[in-house]
């Protein structure tokens, strides 16, 4: 049986609990439940009704920092040409690797793995990178034949940054250098950088 929709207040109680919860596991993995719904403004079963336990609210956390990350995709393309597009993306794509980093022992407790945590599947994020890059082949500002897969090898660095670092920097030069060899060969480039007109 389908869910009825969210009334908006219900929906805004539990964006409310998913961005402090954000902020608190990212902090300290054993962040008490109570604690993320007094700081979220709500009560103990407004809470529990939306997420029963720790392990239901971390992976929905990880979910919805996910589709926030590939649903920006689209945005981005209607503002800006495909290669700056894809590059503000990739800014998004890095503000969500030190998010996981920091929930990384929150995500390893709750699904028991004694490694690597477990992940939701990433697949909206290379369906929008896909998106980005086909978009940028088109324009002529991406060369040809990079494809969704490629793109996450080439960025995989962003997940050995360390979020307590100085990462936005070294994130901002690794990104600048995939978008070079991005645009390295593109029909709408000159000498490996973007064609700017007037």
């Amino acid at each position: 049986m389908d869910e009825p929709p969210r009334r908006s207040d219900a929906q805004r109680n539990r964006e409310r609990i998913l961005e402090v919860a954000l902020v608190e596991l990212t902090h300290c993995a054993d962040a008490p439940l109570s604690v993320i719904a007094k700081k979220a403004g709500v009560g103990q079963g407004t809470f529990y009704r939306n997420f029963p336990n720790r392990e239901a609210l971390v992976l929905e956390i990880y979910r919805h920092e996910i589709e926030q990350v590939a649903g920006s995709a689209a945005q981005l393309l209607r503002s800006r040409p495909p290669d700056e597009a894809l590059r503000a993306w990739m800014d998004r794509l890095a503000e969500f690797a030190m998010a996981k980093a920091g929930l990384a022992d929150a995500i390893r407790q709750v699904t028991g793995a004694p490694g690597s945590p477990a992940k939701p599947t990433h697949t909206p994020v290379t369906s929008a990178a896909e998106v980005l890059l086909r978009a940028g082949e088109e324009a002529g500002t991406i060369r040809p034949g990079i494809t969704a897969e490629d793109f996450v090898l080439a960025i995989a660095g962003l997940w050995q940054l360390d979020p307590h670092d100085d990462w936005r920097t070294r994130a901002a030069r690794l990104l600048d250098l995939v978008m070079d060899g991005l645009r390295a060969g593109a029909p709408g480039t000159r000498g490996g950088e973007a064609r700017t007109d007037g």
